[in-house]
This record gives C-alpha cells, structure tokens and sequence, in this order.
C-alpha cells in the first residue's frame, strides 16, 4: 500500500510542475503580484451583483470596451483616495480589471486599495477581452449591449493590421489617406508634412471626415499614434464604421523613429497595457 500511494504521489507531483507551468505562462504577472486576490470570470459572472467592478484602464478604452455597470476610476495620481471614496458610497467588494494577462494594471490597483486601508479587494486578471468572449450580455461596446462576441477584436485581428514602419511609409501616397491619431502633447511635428491629416481619438468630425475621403475616393486608411497602443482601441471604431481597407503604423511614431536610426526596442512587461 506505501509502495502504491508512493507511486501515485510521484505521479501527481510529476504532473503538477507542468500545469503550475501553464498556468504561470498564460498569467505571468501572478507571480510577481502573490498577495493580490485573484477572481476568475466564472466568480465575477456569479457575483456580478454584490461587487463593484472598477476599470483602471484610460478613458478612451473604457468607452470603446468594458463590463457592464463598472465605473471608470484610471490608474494616476489620487488612486487610492478615489476608491477610498468609493467604499464610503458603496459597501462592496472592488474587483479591479485592465486589458488582459499580460496587463498589470488589475494587481496595481488592488495592491494601491490595500494600501488606502481597503479589504475585499480582487483582480479580475483575465482582463476585458477574456470577459467579452465569456460574457457579451454583459459587455458594453461602443455604448451598445449586449453585443457579439465576434466583435471582440483577438490578437490575430489586429496584427493583421499591422505594417512595419518602412511597408507604412511605402503606401504613402496619392493612393492613401494618412492619420496621425496622436494626442497634442505627443506632437512634435508630423511624420509626413502635407499628406497627413491630424486628429486626436476623441475627435470624431475629423476622424469622420478622413474616413470619409478614404471610402469615396477608394483609398487605404493608414493611421499611426505614438507607440502603437491607442491603435488597437482605435480599430474598434474603424470596425464600426465598415472601414475594410486600413493598416497601422507598427510601433507608431516611436517605431518609425527606431527603425530611422537603427534602434533596437526590447520588449517590456505590460503587452496589453
């Protein structure tokens, strides 16, 4: 009986490497973040109703895509004192959520929350993209709900967007309408003077209009940003608005400049931030 339950043991515990493996590579900040309470999305769907559901992300993602009947609180400067503020109002447990596994924000705000002297604090990790595939009754996008869930737009939707910054400058051209969606301070000057039309994401009359130039005269959209961030929250509205022939600038504005001057971006820790 000891020889067998000797077997079974190195068995399971053989098995179990593996699997703690798998699990620490599709969360990988788990890790890193060990005191941060953890709510999967068949917890948050079933309590959906006694917590309150806090976005951390920035304003213009929260508007495009988030759970529905959770309130925005970005993660700046003030954090721990808004949601201090918040528990005053509501008696809930918080469950903070940002982009997905590869996004940091979530065990952020819990760890700010635990600091503000808050308890009954979660991180809902696997993220807005998880939940609009699990839940679409319970999303809301664009303003509209529920939605379909194929309309949650995955990785390979959206690098296949994507051009490197010397495929992005080839097309442009008299055949192209390009966007710089940069926000004003990340301005300095354009990248193609004369052939580019400026317009921040919430700036929606100037987005329509280079929208609308591009589809009455047959043209590509390409739109770049700063870093290749706001691109992917952006495509949303291009989705909505049946724009078919579009591509963005890989890495934006600062992977146009690195690949110029021969520079070597390494990778960093929040993919989906």
């Amino acid at each position: 009986m000891n020889r067998l339950l000797a077997v079974l043991l190195l068995a399971v515990t053989g098995m179990a490497s593996p699997l703690a493996g798998a699990a620490d590579e599709e969360y990988p900040f788990r890790a890193r973040y060990p005191d941060v309470q953890i709510m999967s999305t068949d917890e948050l769907k079933a309590r959906l109703g006694e917590v309150l559901v806090i976005d951390v992300r920035s304003k213009y993602e929260f508007d495009t895509l988030h759970v529905k009947g959770a309130v925005h609180v970005p993660l700046k400067i003030g954090f721990g004192e808004k949601v201090a503020q918040l528990r005053a109002e509501h008696d809930k447990p918080f469950v903070f959520y940002c982009n997905g596994k590869t996004c940091h924000k979530s065990y952020d705000a819990a760890l700010l929350a635990a600091k503000a002297r808050l308890d009954r604090i979660y991180a809902y990790d696997a993220g807005i993209f998880d939940w609009g595939q699990a839940q679409p009754a319970d999303t809301v996008l664009l303003g509209k709900s529920p939605i379909d869930r194929r309309q949650v737009i995955d990785k390979k939707r959206f690098t296949a967007r994507l051009l490197e910054p010397p495929e992005f400058v080839a097309l442009v051209d008299d055949r192209s309408v390009v966007l710089d969606v940069r926000d004003r301070v990340q301005r300095d000057s354009p990248l193609f003077p004369f052939k580019e039309r400026r317009a921040q994401l919430d700036e929606t009359k100037k987005i329509d209009a280079a929208i609308a130039e591009a589809k009455a005269q047959g043209k590509v959209l390409l739109v770049y940003d700063q870093a290749g961030k706001q691109v992917q929250w952006f495509q949303y509205y291009l989705e909505n608005k049946g724009v078919k022939d579009y591509f963005f600038m890989k890495g934006g504005a600062q992977g146009h400049f690195d690949h110029m001057f021969g520079r070597v971006v390494l990778g960093g820790g929040d993919k989906d931030k």
